[in-house]
């Protein structure tokens, strides 16, 4: 369950607005089909739900027993959306075999992992391929193709019109806006790695996606959030390609990240542009290198 308690919860939460508003609930595969997961993790929400005394579940027959209450729920901090469980397990799968041109990823495989049904992974992947990065092959099978530096060139390029658009944005969010308490866990975060840097360092990359994740969000453009996907994975390929001085480039990289921090602490429209071209440039440079040194 471990490797599924995040989509278990996700589930759960959804699973419990649904019998807010019913006296019943469908069947296993219908309940998996409209929660986008496998009948394993819908039996696991089921079987919570009768624990605590929300549903009487006896083969087909499922019974609301009681409205779910606020405690009944799990934090929100402790789940995450259908989508961002699928991009993180998709990105974790090619790296962790090695991101080269012609990898396969096999929808059944990847679905199995996480927990959920293949229709789920299907939609991303098929969402994904639109950058030109995974092929579709028969029987549920896609090739990672792999890029150029022409390509990385174009795409560092938007991500620094789109990240400069959205850290001015940021400027601009009412101090009552939870990116705020969220930018100060990711500062505490950084401190925290810095302190063990030594041990620690190959931890960047995972906070590097949400700090920049958390800078795209304040644009509020759905467009610039949706491109963040391919950004993540093209940006994180060097962590897999280069490991050579790692631990220097990504104590650099956290630094410049506290000086962008501070600087969005600051209010100061000038300064947060500083700090943003000077990061986007390291990361440039530090793509193209690992690029460079993987041909």
């Amino acid at each position: 369950m471990a490797k599924q308690n995040t989509v278990f919860k996700d589930a759960y939460n959804r699973t419990l607005k649904r019998i807010a508003e019913t006296d019943t609930l469908p069947s296993e595969p219908e309940l998996g089909s409209l929660l986008g997961v496998s009948r394993t993790t819908v039996r696991a929400v089921l079987t919570r739900l009768g624990e605590v005394g929300l549903v009487a579940w006896d083969k087909r027959s499922k019974t609301v027993l009681r409205r779910p209450q606020a405690e009944d729920y799990f934090p929100e901090e402790e789940t995450d959306s259908l989508s961002d469980i699928i991009e993180r397990s998709f990105m974790r799968r090619i790296l962790a075999g090695g991101a080269q041109p012609g990898m396969q990823i096999n929808e059944l495989e990847l679905a199995r992992e996480i927990g959920i049904g293949t229709t789920s992974v299907r939609e991303f992947l098929i969402r994904f391929s639109r950058f030109g990065l995974i092929e579709k092959r028969p029987n549920s099978h896609w090739v990672l193709k792999g890029f150029t530096r022409e390509f990385a060139l174009e795409l560092t390029e938007v991500r620094e019109m789109f990240e400069l658009r959205s850290a001015a944005s940021f400027v601009n969010l009412p101090e009552d806006h939870p990116a705020w308490v969220e930018l100060r866990l990711v500062e505490a975060q950084h401190h925290e790695l810095l302190a063990d840097i030594d041990h620690r360092f190959t931890e960047f990359s995972e906070l590097d996606e949400r700090f920049h994740l958390l800078v795209q969000r304040a644009s509020s453009n759905r467009f610039i959030i949706d491109f963040y996907d391919i950004i993540t994975i093209v940006f994180h390929y060097h962590y897999q390609w280069n490991k050579t001085n790692a631990r220097a480039r990504n104590q650099r990289a956290l630094e410049e990240h506290l000086d962008y921090i501070s600087a969005l602490f600051s209010r100061d429209a000038a300064a947060i542009e500083k700090a943003c071209r000077r990061h986007l440039k390291s990361a440039r440079e530090t793509l193209l290198q690992s690029i460079q040194e993987a041909v």
